[in-house]
């Protein structure tokens, strides 16, 4: 297939700027992906369109202040954007600078500490903090939030808060959850009341998430790579889930690429690693019944994930509905809940 076929037009004003008043505030559009039909709700009615002994696993990653401003100590400003954090003093970050750092330069980091570039991988620099406070700590205190680049406003207080989901506990990520977003504490407890069960994965969410494809055959498209962990309790839930005919229901597509990938082999199998899977049309999905995720940018990796799940047809009929309704894309905008072609 051609990335062309992904394209969509969306008008600039229904790119959400910010989040809803409230977390369960947003809309909820609702696709079955065998018959297309569509349904317009709201984030609220999740629970009536769900079953007791159904299972909702969440990404539980957290974002990180991961962008950082700073000099060259041998002259020139730097933005630096920390990919992945590679223990307690080192990382892959994206610098943009007029000229590219060499190995074994020194940063200069929010005028507060310094970072030596000890080498590359790709289009990644490989960073090392040169005193002892560990990265996370630097970053918490010294970095700001790394919204999306089509939000247009800087960081405030606020988006520190609604850019990270409530159940946000495993530092890592450079990009949020989106789907997750849109849950509190009320509406997870909720839920669990109503028989319905919760378990985590963990998926750390790279810039790449937002690059868009740039190759003609999305075959050619090489994904960037995320770090995923899928625990054995969680696998032991979805069994369980599966033996007694409940569905289970990812939510994001973060979620989902770590399920799909830790059950590569064929069986679905705890454990952690590096994953780069593109899921496009065609695929088998062997691990969800159930997608809950944004609305997704034209042309992305993202955009032929839901395709794959719920036929590329009724994806382009449900996101020219979502922009005559004038549903809010992206981040800060509204969800869908997507029924898997089967």
């Amino acid at each position: 297939m051609r990335t062309t076929d992904f394209d969509f037009f969306l008008p600039d004003e229904l790119i959400a700027q910010f989040p809803a008043k409230e977390r369960r505030g947003s809309r909820l559009l609702h696709l079955d992906g065998n018959s297309g039909k569509l349904e317009d709700r709201l984030f609220l009615d999740l629970p009536t369109l769900v079953q007791p002994g159904d299972l909702f696993i969440f990404n539980d990653t957290r974002v990180i202040k991961a962008r950082l401003h700073g000099e060259k100590l041998s002259g020139g400003k730097v933005e630096v954007l920390i990919e992945r954090v590679l223990g307690e003093f080192e990382a892959l970050a994206h610098v943009r600078a007029s000229r590219s750092p060499k190995p074994g330069s020194l940063l200069r980091l929010a005028d507060a500490f310094n970072v030596e570039v000890i080498g590359r991988q790709d289009d990644l620099f490989h960073l090392r903090i040169t005193g002892e406070t560990p990265l996370l700590d630097l970053l918490e205190q010294y970095g700001n939030l790394p919204l999306p680049p089509y939000i247009t406003h800087n960081a405030e207080s606020t988006d520190e808060e609604r850019y990270q989901t409530v159940y946000a506990r495993e530092p890592g990520a450079v990009a949020a959850p989106t789907a997750g977003l849109h849950f509190d504490n009320d509406m997870l407890e909720h839920l669990k009341q109503l028989g319905i069960n919760i378990a985590y994965v963990t998926l750390h969410v790279g810039a790449g998430t937002f690059q868009p494809v740039r190759v003609d055959n999305i075959n050619e498209h090489k994904m960037h790579s995320e770090l995923y962990s899928v625990p054995q309790a969680t696998v032991d839930l979805i069994e369980q889930t599966r033996a007694r005919g409940g569905k289970v229901t990812a939510v994001g597509t973060t979620a989902l690429r770590a399920l799909e990938s830790a059950a590569r082999s064929g069986a679905l199998l705890a454990g952690q690693g590096d994953t780069d899977i593109f899921i496009t049309p065609g695929y088998r999905f062997q691990v969800v019944e159930r997608l809950l995720t944004n609305f997704h940018l034209p042309k992305s990796t993202l955009l032929m994930l839901v395709s794959a799940f719920a036929g590329v047809e009724h994806i382009r009929q449900a996101y020219a509905h979502a922009v005559t309704a004038r549903y809010r894309f992206f981040s800060y905008g509204d969800a869908m809940l997507i029924e898997r072609q089967d």
